[in-house]
């Protein structure tokens, strides 16, 4: 029971993390591409490479905060759905070339953060 109340709380957490800092970023943009999404998912990457490098390759997290920060806080703050949907928009509106560039370097950005997110944690 007690795994179930880390999850819920570390989701909770990045949810209202992530609506607070996509709507700053966007703030700062009127492009259509998804500045937003995109910053969010890079760091939510970022930050479940570290935690996971935290966890696994120095020990210095528990299974609950592992529980917490991994699978709650960045299942929460991450978001594949609007990702998905952005792109559908983009596909709808015509913005075809805007699309290609938002999946690749969501893709090669996102996971470029998980690993170096895990190779920092990995140095300390």
């Amino acid at each position: 029971m007690r795994e179930l109340i880390y999850v819920f709380i570390g989701g909770g957490l990045g949810s209202l993390v992530r609506f607070l800092l996509g709507k700053w970023v966007n703030a700062f943009h009127s492009s259509n591409f998804p500045f937003g999404t995109f910053t969010i998912n890079i760091i939510a990457c970022f930050v479940l490479g570290f935690m996971i490098g935290l966890a696994d390759h120095k020990q210095l997290l528990t299974p609950a905060s592992r529980l917490f920060w991994a699978v709650g806080f960045c299942g929460g703050f991450s978001t594949f759905s609007a990702f998905s949907s952005e792109t559908l928009t983009l596909i709808q509106q015509g913005h075809n070339s805007t699309m290609l560039l938002y999946i690749l370097l969501t893709v090669v950005v996102c996971l470029t953060a998980t690993f170096g997110g895990l190779f920092i944690a990995q140095r300390i």
